[in-house]
C-alpha cells in the first residue's frame, strides 16, 4: 500500500482516499487505483519479481494491497503457450496463448478476486460477495473460504450445473436469481447499502478487484523477455479485463520494467453475437452501448449491459484492433480447434476468442507478421454442457485386434 496515491475518477479526475469506494460522488464516473509510479519505479526490477511468487503477487508493487499476507490460493504465472499449429491453421505466425485455464478454480476469476478479498479484509468487511456468471461464483467461494470469511454469491438461475456446483461445494450461500446476469448485477448493487458488511467484490469493492486484471499484462510480458506482444485478442464480458491489460501493459513502461512501446500493442475484443454490445457499437461506428439481452452459450461474457464497455470500446478503437463477434457454432468451433491442435480445453468463454481471432486473421484485422497474444480465461470442464452433443467415441469395437482394425482408421484418429 506504500505505492497507492488513492482512487482517481475515471471521468472528472476527482481523488478520493483508498476506501471502499467505486462510483464518483461528483460526476458518476468510475473510480481506480492511483499509483506513484516514480516510487515504484525505484524498487521494482525484474530480479525483485523473479525472487517473488510464482502467482500474482510477484507483481505485489503494482497491486492496490498489503500483500504482506494475501488471501492466496495461487493465482496467476499460468502457461503463456507457443501455438504453432493453431498459427498454421489461421494464416497467422507468431502466436501465443495465455492459458488461465489452470487457475486454482479454474478461470482468470482467481487472479482478480485473490486480490479483492485482501483488500475487503484488510477494510474489515466478514462477508465476501458478488454478482457473477459463474466463474467469479465459484473463486469468491473458494478464496473466502481460504480466508476463513463468510460467503454469499448471487448467479442467474439457469446456470451450467458444473458451474453451479463448483460454487456449492466450498459451503458458502449460493443464491440463484430469476433473472439474467444484469438482474443479478442490479440486486446486489441495491443489497450493497443494506448490508454494509458485504464486500461485493465487483460492486463496492471493485475498484480494488478490476486491478487483478492486469497481472494478465504483466506475465505476458515477462514470459517474452520483458517484450510487449504486437497484437492481444480478449473476450470481453463487462470489459473491464480488456481495458485493465491495456492499462497493465503501460504500467509496466511507466516504471522502466519493459523493452517497446505499448502504445504500439494492438487490443481487439471478442464477443458472442448472441450478447454483443461492445462489438455491435463498433461495427456501428456508435459511442452509444446499447443494452441487450443474452442469448448465447457463452455465459461467462454473456453481459447485456457491459459497465466498462465504453472504456473498452475506447481502447479497441484508439490502439487500432478490432472487434469480433462469432455465433455458437462458431463458439463450439472455436472449442474444438484450440484443444484439437493445442491440446487446451477451454470453455465457452475461450471459444469466443479463438472464434474471433479466426475470425480477425480471415478479415486481415490480426496480421501473419505480428506477434498475437490470445487470452483463454476458462475451463472447458465448467462448460461441458456446450460441447457433448458435439464429441463422443469416434467407434465402438468388439475386444478384438480384428475389429479394431476394421473400425478405426488410423490416418482419422483425433480428427
Amino acid at each position: 500500500m506504500a505505492f497507492v496515491e488513492g482512487l482517481r475518477c475515471r471521468e472528472c479526475g476527482h481523488q478520493y482516499p483508498a476506501q471502499a469506494l467505486h462510483v464518483c460522488d461528483f460526476c458518476f464516473g468510475p473510480l481506480e487505483v492511483a499509483y506513484d509510479y516514480d516510487a515504484i519505479a525505484k524498487v521494482i526490477s525484474p530480479e525483485r519479481i523473479a525472487a517473488g511468487p510464482q502467482s500474482i503477487w510477484r507483481y505485489a508493487d503494482l497491486l492496490p494491497v498489503d500483500a504482506t499476507a494475501p488471501v492466496d490460493l495461487g493465482a496467476g504465472f499460468t502457461p503463456l503457450v507457443r501455438a504453432d499449429r493453431l498459427a498454421a491453421e489461421l494464416g497467422l505466425g507468431e502466436l501465443w496463448i495465455k492459458n488461465d485455464t489452470v487457475n486454482p478454480t479454474g478461470s482468470f476469476k482467481d487472479r482478480v478476486t485473490s486480490v479483492a478479498l485482501t483488500k475487503a479484509r484488510e477494510l474489515g468487511f466478514k462477508v465476501a460477495a458478488c454478482a457473477s456468471t459463474g466463474n467469479l461464483a465459484s473463486s469468491v467461494a473458494a478464496h473466502a473460504a481460504r480466508a476463513g470469511m463468510q460467503s454469499v454469491v448471487f448467479i442467474p438461475h439457469d446456470l451450467e450445473a458444473a458451474k453451479i456446483l463448483m460454487a456449492a461445494v466450498y459451503g458458502g450461500q449460493v443464491v440463484a436469481v430469476e433473472g439474467n446476469y444484469d438482474d443479478v448485477n442490479r440486486l446486489c448493487a441495491e443489497l450493497t447499502s443494506e448490508y454494509p458488511d458485504f464486500a461485493f467484490v465487483n460492486v463496492n469493492v471493485r475498484t480494488y478487484y478490476a486491478e487483478g486484471s492486469k497481472t494478465l499484462a504483466f506475465e505476458v510480458a515477462e514470459q517474452l523477455g520483458w517484450t510487449v506482444p504486437d497484437h492481444v485478442v480478449v473476450p470481453v464480458g463487462s470489459g473491464s479485463q480488456l481495458t485493465k491489460i491495456h492499462k497493465g501493459f503501460h504500467e509496466l513502461a511507466k516504471v522502466g520494467l519493459i523493452h517497446g512501446d505499448p502504445s504500439e500493442i494492438r487490443v481487439s475484443g471478442a464477443q458472442a453475437t448472441g450478447c454483443s454490445p461492445v462489438a455491435t457499437a463498433f461495427a456501428e461506428g456508435s459511442d452509444a452501448i446499447r443494452p441487450q439481452k443474452p442469448s448465447t452459450i457463452a455465459k461467462s461474457v454473456a453481459i447485456g449491459n457491459p459497465a466498462d464497455g465504453w472504456y473498452a470500446l475506447d481502447v479497441v478503437r484508439q490502439t487500432g484492433g478490432g472487434f469480433g463477434s462469432v455465433s455458437d457454432d462458431e463458439i463450439v468451433e472455436g472449442i474444438r480447434l484450440l484443444a484439437r491442435t493445442e491440446g487446451i480445453f477451454a470453455e465457452t468463454a475461450g471459444g469466443v476468442t479463438i472464434a474471433t481471432l479466426a475470425q480477425l486473421a480471415r478479415s486481415g484485422v490480426v496480421r501473419p507478421d505480428e506477434k498475437v497474444v490470445a487470452y483463454v480465461t476458462g475451463n472447458g470442464l465448467k462448460t461441458t454442457d456446450a460441447v457433448a452433443p458435439h464429441v463422443g467415441p469416434t467407434a465402438t469395437i468388439q475386444p478384438t485386434i480384428e475389429s479394431f482394425e476394421r473400425e478405426v482408421s488410423l490416418e482419422d484418429r483425433g480428427r
